[in-house]
């Protein structure tokens, strides 16, 4: 729990002048208002305070690392009672003794017990209720910090499985075809190879990048265009446009690879014909907006699909920004799949 500003060192200086202040005008109030010499007003004043301010030290020490559950208002009403006796008894103790041939003045102790004890009391009372106001404020301002920390660091686990969820499938998926050109072109598999080995050394250095811009991200996406193009071959067209001005723009990393691997998988594996996959990236009213059009046959699926991929990306979004409307995906009349991405920028 954090420490009562009471007893920080930056306060003790504070304290220390609110003490003087305070001790100073009960000094003034009893040589001019009760007519008491300069001796007996700078004592009974100065002991009274000191005893005052040691207790409400006490207090916020005690209430520091005790405080009930139940009945709080109970254990405060007792504890200022039980202190404010201790302080008017041990006050009227000394200062009787110091002034014991001033009758006139151990006459007004006597007479004022009862007055000093309420007034100790009530001041007693509103400092342990500020105390125990501020240390509930602390918890729960502390309480609220360790929340927001773990909600946080789920947040965080969350997205790097994500992002590392996705990279199993592209390696199972390059693999397989690998093995497939090892038996009928060697030479185009040891290309895939070298540039498959490229792709991952470039996944693994990006790991720790949260956000990359649209030239680092799209360098990135070549890399993985280049390996299924060793796949594909003729049967891959690309045609992709890039509005200069969104080089700059920044993007969560390793987010447009899965929407472009699923534009091929779903162009490409349920026809034997060359398709043509078209990928624009442009900038709209402060938003990223990229959109990967693709053909498809709505009588077929593709095989071997979960739909995974874009559901993990459509969390990380969800997780990064808590819009579930920046991934949408769409089919028009003549057989396309759009799936559009909107990325807001920092200001």
């Amino acid at each position: 729990m954090t420490d009562n500003p009471l007893l920080t060192r930056k306060s003790q200086k504070t304290a220390a002048i609110l003490f003087v202040a305070w001790t100073a005008a009960f000094i003034l109030l009893f040589f001019y208002t009760l007519n008491f010499n300069w001796y007996v007003s700078v004592a009974d004043s100065l002991i009274t305070n000191t005893l005052l301010a040691a207790s409400c030290l006490i207090i916020s020490v005690m209430l520091r690392f005790y405080q009930p559950k139940d009945e709080i208002v109970l254990f405060v009403i007792v504890l200022a009672i039980a202190l404010a006796v201790l302080i008017s008894l041990i006050g009227r103790f000394l200062l009787s003794h110091i002034f014991v041939h001033d009758h006139t003045y151990v006459n007004f102790l006597n007479f004022s017990l009862v007055f000093r004890f309420i007034v100790v009391f009530v001041f007693l009372a509103w400092c342990a209720f500020v105390n125990i106001l501020w240390y509930r404020l602390e918890e729960q301002s502390e309480m609220k910090e360790r929340l927001f920390t773990a909600q946080n660091l789920a947040r965080e686990a969350e997205l790097n499985k994500l992002r590392h969820q996705l990279q199993p499938r592209f390696l199972f998926n390059s693999l397989n075809s690998v093995y497939a050109l090892t038996i009928v072109n060697p030479k185009e598999a040891g290309t895939m190879i070298t540039k498959l080995a490229s792709f991952l050394r470039g996944t693994l250095k990006r790991d720790d990048e949260v956000w990359v811009t649209v030239a680092e991200e799209m360098e990135y996406v070549q890399l993985y265009l280049d390996i299924e193009k060793v796949r594909f071959s003729h049967r891959l067209n690309l045609d992709i446009t890039i509005d200069e001005h969104t080089l700059n723009l920044s993007l969560p990393g390793t987010l447009l690879q899965p929407i472009v691997e699923n534009a091929i998988k779903f162009g490409l594996y349920n026809t034997s014909a060359a398709i043509l996959i078209s990928l624009t990236v442009k900038a709209e009213n402060n938003m990223l907006t990229i959109s990967v059009r693709n053909p498809y046959d709505p009588e077929m699926k593709a095989t071997g699909g979960t739909g995974f991929g874009l559901t993990a990306i459509r969390r990380r979004l969800y997780l990064l920004f808590a819009d579930s409307t920046l991934l949408q995906t769409a089919t028009t009349e003549d057989n396309f799949y759009i799936t559009t991405l909107k990325i807001p920028q920092k200001l």
